[in-house]
């Protein structure tokens, strides 16, 4: 099976494009157009890691580049698609409006008409538990109304949902679109808070914690996030699908308590100063498991304790600490 994955050189783009390729019944084509929102050190080392097997073929090249992305679809007839490809960031959003139009709502149109175009009926694509926004709930469940989002980057994320929903009943477009919920792991994404304060703390430098602390996460490990993902291919390709769920860790963790695995792990005492809730920020987020678990039988394997071990192990040994 010939399997498109956008944002390959991201995060979970790299994670998942690894995992499948191990599999060696799938080729991945992988497209990313390697921007510099964040070090791209760091996204050419997943690359390199990527091109080490025969099965994967990459370009680079943006969803907004209409042309080149039929191209690809013409040359390769693909049979699945999974669109990882997104401007990301909360904050970065309000300064920076244009990037999000682009590369969140243009593009994934751009790859919605190429879809179509071509006859590919199979679709996982990326979300963000971002899109529930100001929601006045405890645990954030799908059936939940989020039209009140609180950044220009969840509602892009909302408007993709929107743009699906549409894509998929109209052109028969069997999909699923994944909300994730504060995806960690080796090779994360540096603008991330557990990332952010490994290095704040490894340099002996200032944190600041917004909401004078007082924010919770539900933490997913990138390995059982890869394997939700993994198990969603394989419902997509068996039923029709159209729909929508959470991809969450299952436990709603403090911030703070975040912060002291990472000193404990490090041996670094961090020097903290407390903030303000600021723009774009959810206070908490709490996912509810029960729809995961009907689709797919799913139960994430890794404690928080473990995640941030295996992370700042992989920091040390990337950075040469």
């Amino acid at each position: 099976m010939k399997i498109l994955i956008t944002g390959c050189a991201g995060f979970i783009g790299y994670h998942l494009t690894k995992k499948l390729l191990q599999k060696k019944t799938f080729k991945i084509i992988g497209i990313d157009n390697l921007n510099d929102y964040y070090d791209t050190k760091l996204k050419y080392a997943r690359l390199k890691e990527l091109k080490k097997f025969k099965n994967f073929i990459f370009f680079k090249v943006s969803l907004e580049e209409k042309k080149k992305i039929q191209k690809i679809f013409s040359k390769f007839k693909i049979n699945f698609v999974i669109n990882l490809a997104a401007q990301a960031g909360v904050r970065y959003s309000q300064k920076n409006p244009d990037q999000y139009l682009n590369s969140n709502i243009v593009g994934f149109y751009n790859l919605l008409e190429t879809m179509k175009k071509y006859n590919v009926k199979k679709l996982l694509f990326a979300s963000s538990s971002s899109v529930y926004g100001k929601v006045k709930s405890k645990i954030f469940s799908e059936n939940l109304i989020t039209d009140k989002q609180i950044s220009l980057y969840a509602t892009s994320k909302k408007i993709n949902e929107v743009f699906m929903n549409f894509y998929g009943n109209i052109y028969n477009i069997s999909n699923i679109g994944m909300r994730f919920f504060t995806v960690y792991g080796p090779y994360g994404r540096p603008d991330m808070a557990y990332f952010k304060f490994t290095k704040l703390i490894q340099e002996k430098k200032k944190i600041y914690l917004n909401n004078f602390g007082n924010h919770s996460r539900d933490f997913t490990y990138i390995d059982d996030c890869v394997e939700c993902i993994v198990k969603l291919i394989d419902l997509v390709n068996k039923k029709k699908m159209n729909t929508i769920v959470n991809i969450a860790g299952g436990r709603k963790i403090s911030i703070k308590h975040m912060l002291k695995l990472i000193e404990k792990n490090l041996n670094i005492k961090a020097k903290i100063s407390l903030k303000p809730l600021q723009f774009g920020d959810v206070k908490n987020t709490f996912s509810n498991p029960k729809k995961l678990k009907k689709m797919i039988n799913y139960k994430p394997k890794t404690s928080l304790e473990f995640g941030i071990k295996k992370f700042c192990n992989w920091y040390i040994k990337f950075y040469k600490i």
